[in-house]
């Protein structure tokens, strides 16, 4: 959203998204085109005047909570336990992920979730795809992970024929929300339509995704019309925002624990938070695979690629081929 009222006209969205992620870049080449949008969220990160901001999901999400027929159910994404102790000033890093589900439940969630489930669920699917492509080649090499959706849509809009390329895997999010309205509804005998499942995440773009058509992988299962695998998603800042509209203070905050069985997850589901981390997972799953042991720490190591900021490249051997 942009509130006009508040534009300075400094012009840091259109710079970042220009510069930095090159979408701008692309349609000053060709006005003629529609502004392509991928809904990564960068220019309102980057606007010194709050002009621009994602729609918030938490006010909507905190009423349906007073609803006694509601099930409210969070997920939370790997990085976003650190995120939400940065937000209350903490010193970066710092891990606050029991804090984080302690101020879930203050909230007054039904069921607190980790992405870290489906992440894992992500690698398996992943690291099977990458096997199958090198071994069987059923899909073009090299394979792209599909878990940000920003980076999908820039695919789609500017790159459309090397989406082939991408992985055909969900984004972790989207698994987890279909998880819970199959599985754990039948688990616990609950009524899917009763639930709300919400992913808390690191970015904006993750409130587009849950609108893609083709998300809704519950509901056809159970023949559920307009049944959404996730139905809201807020932020790691809009929570911290709700929890201090609440008055909640990150040191007085009663910890807890994720609900079982989809609050379980392993370091390979954990490290998808930090950049290169998806590929990396799926890369000692393949290693595992094809050399049947685990792959050494120094297995995969980023490094700079010259004259390219930000941009990381690494190279790994397995079963004897680079």
């Amino acid at each position: 959203m942009k509130n006009e009222a508040l534009c300075s006209e400094c012009g840091h969205c259109f710079a970042v998204c220009e510069e930095e992620i090159g979408v701008a870049a692309k349609y000053l080449l060709n006005q003629r085109e529609a502004y392509q949008c991928i809904g990564c969220g960068q220019c309102s990160a980057s606007c010194p005047e709050k002009a621009i901001t994602g729609r918030p999901h938490y006010k909507i999400v905190k009423e349906l909570i007073q609803d006694p027929e509601k099930i409210v159910v969070f997920s939370t994404s790997p990085s976003v336990r650190v995120g939400f102790a940065d937000g209350f000033g903490k010193e970066p890093g710092t891990f606050a992920q029991d804090e984080m589900v302690g101020a879930l439940r203050a909230l007054g969630a039904d069921y607190v979730f980790d992405v870290t489930f489906s992440a894992d669920l992500t690698i398996m699917e992943e690291g099977s795809e990458l096997l199958s492509r090198i071994l069987k080649g059923t899909g073009p090499l090299p394979q792209f992970t599909s878990c940000c959706p920003a980076w999908v849509k820039y695919m789609e809009n500017f790159h459309p024929d090397k989406t082939k390329h991408l992985s055909s895997a969900k984004s972790p999010i989207g698994m987890q929300g279909a998880v819970i309205k199959t599985y754990f509804a039948h688990k616990k005998h609950i009524d899917p339509e009763k639930i709300i499942s919400v992913a808390v995440t690191p970015c904006t773009a993750k409130k587009a995704e849950i609108a893609r058509e083709e998300l809704c992988d519950a509901g056809k299962l159970l023949n559920i019309e307009e049944m959404r695998d996730n139905d809201y998603v807020i932020t790691t800042k809009e929570l911290v925002q709700w929890c201090k509209e609440e008055g909640m203070d990150l040191e007085k905050i009663t910890p807890s624990k994720y609900d079982s069985v989809l609050g379980e997850g392993t370091g390979a589901g954990m490290i998808f938070g930090n950049t290169g981390g998806v590929m990396e997972a799926a890369l000692r799953t393949v290693y595992r695979v094809l050399e049947g042991k685990e792959a050494p720490a120094d297995f995969y190591q980023l490094r700079p690629v010259r004259g390219l900021n930000n941009r990381k490249e690494a190279e790994v051997t397995i079963a004897g081929k680079n």
